[in-house]
């Protein structure tokens, strides 16, 4: 039987390998190195985000499910990121995943987003994020629908929509 030491001791590395990798290989930069197009002070993020958006867009939080009014939201347009305006994500990509948070089997276009290893719930997630902010939007799965197979889960607060133009 485990003593009591040996479960905290345990328990201590565990948590420290969690946060160091969620630290370590969850990079706020592009692949390679370097800085996003749209780089900010923390400060500066503040004065431009409401908290709530500085929340999930600066610090990878998630927002509560079925909160967002772009859940049951189908007009055609395209989906910004919230931080910068950078377009990411297309109407006709969206569909109804049942999580309670807007979900699209692909982005707008491969360099509109970047992923990264997320280990902040200690397994493994692969998170989405602004490519030209860096902004968290939320993570990738791999039990969406055809054509992708994949379902990016997003926060709706990350996310602002821009109706299409009708001519």
């Amino acid at each position: 039987m485990p003593t009591r030491r040996a479960i905290l001791i345990g328990g201590a590395a565990t948590a420290l390998v969690a946060g160091g990798g969620y630290l370590v290989v969850n990079r706020r930069t592009p692949a390679g190195g370097g800085t996003y197009p749209v780089t900010l002070t923390p400060e500066e993020w503040r004065d431009r985000l409401t908290a709530e958006e500085f929340a999930i867009l600066r610090e990878a939080k998630t927002e509560r499910p079925y909160s967002s009014p772009l859940d049951d939201f189908w007009e055609a347009g395209t989906y910004n990121c919230a931080g910068c305006a950078n377009p990411v994500y297309p109407s006709d990509t969206k569909f109804d995943s049942g999580t309670g948070w807007p979900s699209f089997w692909a982005p707008l276009s491969e360099e509109a987003i970047g992923t990264s290893m997320d280990y902040k719930l200690v397994y493994p997630r692969v998170e989405v994020h602004c490519a030209n902010c860096g902004g968290h939007l939320g993570h990738v799965f791999d039990d969406g629908p055809s054509p992708t197979g994949k379902r990016h889960c997003l926060n709706g607060v990350a996310l602002d929509f821009v109706a299409a133009e009708t001519s």
